[in-house]
């Protein structure tokens, strides 16, 4: 089986201590010049972006698989063919699990993918990332920009407290369900509520809806790769909670040049979509807004909507286009520095006084659910709940 060990590929940057023998599980698919790193988000696994992979490379068959090697014998990297690579991201699947907390951020985990890079010897990629992947994947971009053709940002947010959806009686269920799953089949039922739109789980194929087809295969899925451990799982959970982007890291990504897309399902009940549309407007010009009709996993709901703009980000970096005629979207960061800046001078009590009462709420139904569920999954619900306004940056929009 593939395996990266990170630590043979780093630098000497200090952070030795955190990612020594930290072995990254991958797979590739396909051949060709185009080169294209996917980065799963929270409890994935590399398999989750098989829609892309079918998409992107044109088969599902990794290229370790030693009954296909006679038939990529005669292939080489030259054309217009695409090789894909996606990988466990360390504390899921078949990569090593940290046991401390602190051994997982995501510059830790941008070096990671950096260092798997490297172990593949190549130069230069365009990186695509989902939800926690996708903030990866930021900073990665920040870190390596030179080796960044593209990047698509797929239900991607801010991280820390943008992590925190709306409150409704949905996603307060699904946090509660999600707490208390200890089955694959008990997972399997609330990551569909979690990953989909409920229009889309309803629709019917054939006899069957989307639901109890998928339920099938997310309980086979799940059995094979197994439960995530506590560690990894509070680890990954670290990594949300600690991310953030500044405007040195943000502008390090504006000034390389590339283009970038950011990708994202409308009824997302994890990552709100107006975290995502700020994102993309700080990154203006290189960043265009793809909103689309589907939920948190996107990438599977609207698989060819979702590979055609992937594609589209492709040609764009190949003709190296004016990031001018590539973005959708008006220059707003200004304005929000303006917003700031008149806040704090006017103080307007008013926005203050609901601002902290919507504060107080939230936290006084965290205090009810911790008499509720153990106290080691509030965690998890201030990942999954908070007021409408999710905090100051979405009740401005």
């Amino acid at each position: 089986m593939p395996f990266c060990n990170v630590s043979s590929y780093q630098n000497g940057d200090g952070d030795e201590l955190n990612i020594n023998g930290t072995n990254i599980f991958y797979r590739t698919y396909g051949q060709g010049p185009v080169k294209v790193l996917l980065i799963i988000g929270l409890a994935g696994t590399h398999d989750s972006w098989g829609p892309q992979i079918k998409g992107l490379a044109g088969t599902v068959i990794p290229n370790d698989d030693e009954s296909t090697a006679s038939d990529r014998s005669n292939e080489s990297d030259e054309g217009d063919g695409v090789e894909v690579c996606a990988f466990d991201n360390r504390g899921m699947g078949r990569s090593s699990v940290p046991t401390k907390k602190s051994e997982y951020t995501t510059i830790i985990m941008a070096k990671d993918a950096i260092a798997l890079m490297d172990h593949l010897g190549w130069k230069k990629a365009h990186v695509f990332g989902h939800s926690m992947g996708a903030m990866i994947t930021c900073k990665l971009g920040a870190m390596v920009p030179d080796r960044v053709l593209s990047l698509a940002l797929l239900n991607v947010t801010g991280g820390g407290y943008e992590c925190i959806p709306k409150l409704d009686r949905h996603t307060l269920s699904i946090a509660i369900r999600f707490s208390r799953a200890k089955s694959p089949e008990q997972r399997a039922t609330v990551d569909l509520d979690t990953h989909y739109s409920q229009e889309y789980l309803e629709e019917y194929v054939g006899d069957e809806t989307r639901r109890s087809i998928l339920y099938q295969q997310y309980v086979k899925s799940i059995s094979s790769t197994g439960m995530q451990s506590k560690h990894g799982f509070d680890g990954q959970i670290n990594a949300c909670w600690t991310h953030k982007m500044s405007w040195t890291e943000l502008e390090s990504i504006r000034a390389s040049g590339f283009p970038i897309s950011v990708i994202h399902g409308r009824y997302d009940v994890i990552a709100q979509l107006c975290h995502a549309k700020k994102l993309a407007e700080k990154l203006h010009p290189s960043a265009r807004m793809v909103e689309l009709h589907g939920g948190h996993l996107v990438s599977h709901e609207r698989t060819k909507e979702v590979n055609a703009a992937l594609l589209e980000l492709i040609n764009a970096s190949k003709s190296k286009i004016n990031l001018n005629e590539w973005t959708n979207l008006q220059k707003k960061s200004k304005v929000f520095k303006a917003t700031r800046i008149s806040f704090c001078k006017t103080g307007n009590l008013s926005f203050m006084v609901d601002t902290v009462e919507k504060l107080r709420v939230f936290l006084l139904i965290c205090s009810h659910i911790s008499n509720i569920v153990r106290a080691s999954s509030l965690r998890i619900l201030f990942l999954f709940t908070a007021s409408q306004s999710t905090w100051l940056s979405c009740y401005k929009n």
